[in-house]
């Protein structure tokens, strides 16, 4: 049977009656642009330059400002991984150190390689039960810039005196306790979680550093009182948003803002011309723009009606008896407040775990959920969502829910619920680790060696293990679990996720 190209393919599935409860957030509805050959161009006369905007594109990108209450703005044609990798590229210095969420996406992560940068990570609270990641505190965030000022003071403090009476101050390796010149937040979290970034920039200011928030999943805060604020109200210096994710834009389309005289803004600039495509696609920036004007317009009328919608299915699905719809109000997740169009439900104590979940939405409803946890099913529900699709999700969790009543899971080693990340060993640098002589070798066999590689699952697409820290028999059982449970563990050399790549002992 000959195989359908990429095109057939889309077509027919876009002809199906498969309903998308993830991103990107048009929801394959939002018309408006007509066909995409007919407005595709390149740098004409009259149609300005991205990298060196000076007509249209910059009056666009100072309309995307003004909707968001940004001082500056910036149009992201390869998404918000490049807004990331600028970010903290204009934030840092080579051997400097970035305060940063273990959480975090992991262009974070690959910023910190391009850079040489050293990592001092903030753990979020963790709901065991769920194996949902919480917020970070303030007060961590605090103690870790306090306790960094500590340390360098003590280095500046630390002299000898030579034989001549000559005062000789002692400096380590700025690895060691080098500056943080960053602190690092992803608010909200792939699953609706906010962190008090308020607070949170306060403390990163008084010690001197930038804030960057990843708010990529919050493009849409600033359109509703419903939602949380946003990160630009709250006193971050730089925000990312995804467009693409929430709101009504195409894939790939996000805006980097960036408030006060923090942040070198040439210097931003610069690394964005060196992290962006030189030949960005008009027909992406004419969908942010038309995303921008839509808002502008209809805004309120639309999400007006788009928050009725939300909230009345939320009310029937705080109804079911097995299945769990988390509402950002559980103590557990010591949560400073929670993004609701996020609809994630738990499998806690039912006789399914999350990904067996994903599956009978997707195979017996046509339902496409975003993404499929061991204890949990994440949907992204849009302002392009259509009362259908709202009326489907509920009906199919209620009917499977009935189903469920008052079935348990037995337990197995495949069900063991995740603890949240492993506070693993940092021996060296990305950088460092990546540079070296490495080998693989089986996944049981590598406990008590240095990872030379990333793993994660995809999405949401934050490493579990980085290059450099060392591999603990704790995360090899975790890793191991979630591959017998059906998840690609990504990152790896090996799809399979059989084999890891770690660094040659001789070369340690």
């Amino acid at each position: 049977m000959e195989e359908l190209s990429l095109l057939e393919q889309l077509k027919t599935y876009s002809d199906s009656d498969y309903y998308p409860l993830h991103m990107p957030g048009h929801k394959r509805r939002f018309a408006g642009m007509g066909d995409p050959y007919a407005i595709d161009i390149t740098e004409i006369d009259g149609f300005d330059n991205l990298h060196h905007a000076e007509g249209i594109l910059r009056a666009a990108q100072r309309r995307a400002a003004r909707l968001y209450g940004a001082e500056e703005t910036h149009y992201l044609i390869n998404g918000s991984t490049c807004g990331i990798l600028a970010a903290v590229s204009a934030a840092a210095r080579r051997g400097d150190t970035v305060l940063m969420a273990r959480n975090c996406h992991k262009a974070v992560y690959h910023a910190l390689l391009l850079n040489g940068l050293h990592a001092q990570y903030l753990y979020p609270n963790v709901d065991l039960e769920r194996g949902i990641n919480g917020s970070i505190s303030p007060e961590e965030v605090r103690q870790a810039l306090w306790h960094q000022q500590k340390e360098r003071q003590k280095e500046t403090d630390a002299s000898d005196r030579t034989r001549d009476g000559l005062e000789r101050t002692v400096h380590r390796d700025a690895g060691a306790s080098g500056r943080i010149c960053a602190v690092i937040l992803t608010s909200p979290t792939y699953d609706g979680v906010v962190s008090d970034v308020r607070q949170i920039a306060q403390e990163a200011h008084r010690a001197g550093a930038v804030l960057i928030v990843d708010e990529a999943h919050g493009a849409h805060f600033p359109m509703h009182g419903y939602f949380p604020g946003t990160a630009l109200l709250c006193g971050a210096d730089i925000v990312i948003h995804s467009l693409h994710k929430t709101m009504p834009a195409l894939t790939q389309t996000a805006l980097l803002h960036v408030q006060g005289s923090r942040v070198d803004r040439d210097r931003l600039r610069r690394y964005l011309g060196i992290y962006q495509t030189s030949s960005p696609s008009y027909v992406l920036m004419a969908g942010m723009d038309r995303c921008i004007e839509v808002m502008e317009q209809q805004g309120e009328e639309l999400f007006g009606a788009f928050v009725q919608r939300l909230e009345r299915m939320r009310r029937k699905l705080c109804r079911m008896d097995a299945l769990h719809l988390v509402t950002g109000e559980e103590p557990e997740l010591c949560a400073f407040g929670y993004d609701r169009s996020k609809v994630v439900i738990s499998t806690e104590n039912c006789a399914l775990n999350g990904l067996e979940l994903a599956q009978i939405l997707r195979r017996v409803y046509h339902l496409e959920p975003e993404m499929a946890a061991p204890e949990y099913v994440t949907a992204i529900m849009t302002v392009c969502d259509t009362q259908e699709g709202f009326d489907r999700l509920t009906q199919a969790l209620l009917q499977i829910d009935e189903g469920l009543t008052g079935r348990k899971r037995a337990g197995s080693p495949a069900d063991k619920k995740p603890a949240g990340f492993y506070k693993n060993e940092e021996v060296m640098t990305i950088e460092e680790a990546r540079d070296r002589v490495s080998q693989t070798v089986g996944l049981p066999e590598s406990a008590g060696s240095i990872s030379a590689e990333f793993v994660y699952l995809y999405p949401p697409g934050i490493p579990l293990l980085v290059p450099g820290e060392r591999i603990t028999q704790g995360l090899v059982e975790q890793l191991t679990a979630y591959r017998d449970m059906g998840f690609s563990l990504q990152g790896l050399a090996d799809h399979a996720g059989e084999r890891i790549c770690v660094v040659c002992e001789a070369d340690t």
